[in-house]
């Protein structure tokens, strides 16, 4: 941890002794990890999102400074923040209103078939 981030952050500290090897090992493997599907820059922009969807103050600065490393510009984290702040409003809506999920599903299918057919190449 230390060859990584210079330090043991204090609060990694706090994690209880049987959890604290696992828990630096997913925060390494997932967040720091090189061998993943996500670019780094990416994954900051997630959790950019994520962090403001859930009010975490700690996972907000942390992710918003992993993102500015990785070359994230304001507009962008404001785009990653709004973006998360329409998924929780409609998460909101849907919740709140029981909108039928097998409905829901069948409606995006539909959405998503119409979109690819529209972006489908043209027959001459």
């Amino acid at each position: 941890m230390e060859g990584m981030l210079g330090q043991v952050p204090s609060w990694m500290e706090d994690l209880a002794e049987p959890a604290s090897e696992h828990s630096w090992g997913l925060f390494r493997d997932l967040n720091l990890g090189e061998d993943t599907e996500l670019s780094g820059r990416e994954k900051a922009l997630i959790g950019v999102g994520v962090a403001a969807a859930i009010n975490c103050p700690y996972c907000i600065y942390f992710h918003t400074e992993e993102a500015r490393l990785s070359g994230v510009t304001d507009e962008e984290l404001r785009e990653a923040v709004n973006l998360a702040a329409d998924t929780k409003y409609f998460s909101t809506v849907l919740h709140g209103n029981e909108t039928d999920l097998d409905e829901f599903k069948a409606e995006t299918d539909e959405i998503v078939e119409y979109i690819t057919r529209q972006q489908a190449p043209a027959d001459d």
